[in-house]
């Protein structure tokens, strides 16, 4: 068997310096030295900030068992409002808002802007989507029983975030300023003004005054694009900090089967 071995390399024999010379080492190419320049920078922003502690709190926790596609129905929810903010950074920077040019910005981006069509297409239907998706989760975390203690915050946040995106729904139907957005918001506005107290100064705010006017655009453009996202991304760090915190809840099913093997055992 030992016929069958490879002799080992003698020294200097596949050397740079002749068969007789000292071994050499082999350069690295220029994948090795990519991975070896990558790890050194995420080592050292790693070794200033402790990301990589955070990110294994934050990712490798325990999942209790039974957990089935239900529970992606958040994390859907958030990529819906990641893919709405992508989108929403590309249309504005073509649309302009202001009462006499916000129309022609809006068709400007549907006509001549290179894939403007598909993004606003995308921002449009993404909107859909992410309001049914966040009634879906809340379904989901009423159903399944996921508010009650210790998470009664966390679905305080929820609730909140709902009516959040609802709102920005509203503001960003009456930007492309056509006759139905324009007359929907109208109707949207009339009805907030019908509230007890509060709701004819909300009226006056979403209108920027007593009627609609030149500077009803302004105000829903900043409203949608820098007040309510700025807290939806505040609360959504909230909601998920309570839920790396808390975990997730267990199945429904599952703690009826754990009740009754409790009950055979007494």
């Amino acid at each position: 068997m030992k016929l069958l071995r490879p002799a080992p390399p003698r020294p200097g024999r596949n050397g740079p310096n002749g068969p007789n010379g000292p071994p050499g080492t082999t350069k690295p190419g220029l994948k090795e030295t990519a991975v070896e320049g990558t790890a050194g920078v995420v080592g050292w922003l790693d070794e200033r900030t402790g990301t990589s502690s955070f990110l294994r709190y934050f990712l490798y926790r325990k999942v209790p068992k039974g957990t089935n596609w239900f529970y992606t129905l958040g994390t859907a929810t958030l990529f819906a409002f990641l893919s709405q903010a992508v989108t929403g950074v590309f249309l504005a920077m073509y649309y302009v808002p202001d009462a006499t040019r916000a129309y022609e910005s809006a068709s400007h981006i549907t006509n001549e802007v290179f894939l403007g069509e598909f993004v606003r297409a995308m921002h449009k239907w993404g909107a859909t989507v992410m309001i049914i998706l966040i009634f879906c989760h809340m379904a989901r975390v009423f159903f399944f029983g996921a508010y009650k203690y210790p998470r009664e915050l966390n679905w305080v946040i929820g609730v909140v975030l709902l009516v959040l995106v609802l709102m920005m729904g509203l503001t960003g139907y009456l930007l492309p300023f056509d006759q139905r957005s324009f007359w929907a918001t109208v109707v949207a506005v009339n009805i907030n003004a019908s509230g007890p107290l509060v709701g004819p100064y909300l009226a006056d705010f979403l209108r920027a005054g007593a009627e609609f006017g030149p500077t009803t655009i302004p105000r829903f453009y900043a409203l949608h694009m820098l007040l309510i996202p700025g807290l939806i991304i505040a609360l959504i760090g909230a909601h998920l900090y309570l839920v790396v915190k808390l975990g997730t809840t267990a199945p429904p099913w599952l703690k009826a089967e754990k009740k009754d093997l409790l009950r055979e055992e007494v």
